[in-house]
């Protein structure tokens, strides 16, 4: 029932809900660490380790386990192997608390990539990825974060149909100026 009314509050969130991100390309992209999972495993996840690897694709999403957050989770699974070889790292954001997400991870993430718990809104919040009408929601955004922590793409759209192929874009155009080996 619960998922069922949060599926319901999501959908009319989709309705009232602005198709923008404040965070700006340029922008410096705020940094964070929270508790995350990857495959049923929690660790921690932060943006500045991770950058030392190479761009960072975040995204926001609603919640765990609604019927748009399922699918996207799904398309950034099947991608993950495209992001990989643009030497790039995916974590996923949402309100859901740690024991959720660590379901979330393998199911519905297919234990590809990790999942972060901002249960107080505080990093969506810090990225102004939070959808006016529910903010206790994250509004469904990607940025996509160059390895000096500059935002080089956003996109905000509710459906998740274009968030991978949006993203990939964006990391195969900056591999062009940036390959791999002169990183």
């Amino acid at each position: 029932m619960r998922r069922f009314l949060l599926a319901i509050a999501v959908a009319f969130a989709v309705l009232a809900a602005p198709a923008f991100a404040a965070l700006k390309v340029g922008a410096k992209a705020p940094d964070f660490t929270l508790q995350s999972t990857l495959g049923g495993k929690v660790s921690t996840f932060s943006l500045a380790a991770a950058l030392k690897h190479g761009p960072v694709v975040l995204y926001f999403y609603p919640a765990a386990f609604t019927p748009g957050c399922t699918i996207e989770a799904h398309d950034f699974a099947a991608a993950i192997d495209r992001y990989k070889k643009l030497g790039a790292t995916v974590i996923g954001v949402s309100h859901d608390p740690i024991s959720t997400l660590k379901r979330f991870s393998i199911s519905e993430c297919r234990k590809k990539f990790a999942v972060a718990a901002d249960t107080d809104m505080a990093v969506a919040k810090a990225y102004d990825s939070v959808i006016a009408s529910a903010p206790q929601l994250a509004n469904r955004t990607s940025y996509v974060i160059a390895p000096n922590g500059t935002i080089i793409y956003t996109y905000t759209n509710l459906n998740p149909d274009q968030h991978v192929a949006n993203t990939l874009a964006a990391l195969t155009a900056y591999e062009k100026t940036h390959p791999l080996a002169k990183r």
